[in-house]
């Protein structure tokens, strides 16, 4: 049996750690919830309009994640980070 290489198992990491992030919970609950009210509570207006929710939510995840990946650039790019790290190697050289 073959073993994972080294991107298979970081995208098995990423896939189990987003499966279990907040907003994904809500979307696939929404829809859930949006196929109840529709098919089994016929209360075909609410199923719509809950159904509608599933992106407003993935649309707040994704900025949220956005923002963490942006401010972490920002601490690695700052004062003191790896752009001043690596420039200071150059200049000892």
């Amino acid at each position: 049996m073959a073993t994972r290489t080294q991107e298979e198992d970081a995208a098995v990491e990423v896939a189990q750690r987003s499966s279990t992030d907040p907003y994904i919970v809500a979307a696939v609950a929404s829809v859930l919830l949006s196929w109840y009210e529709f098919f089994v509570q016929g209360n075909r207006e609410m199923g719509l309009f809950v159904g509608l929710w599933p992106p407003t939510f993935l649309a707040f995840g994704s900025y949220f994640e956005q923002s963490r990946l942006s401010n972490a650039m920002d601490r690695a790019l700052g004062k003191g980070g790896i752009m001043n790290s690596v420039e200071r190697m150059i200049q000892n050289r």
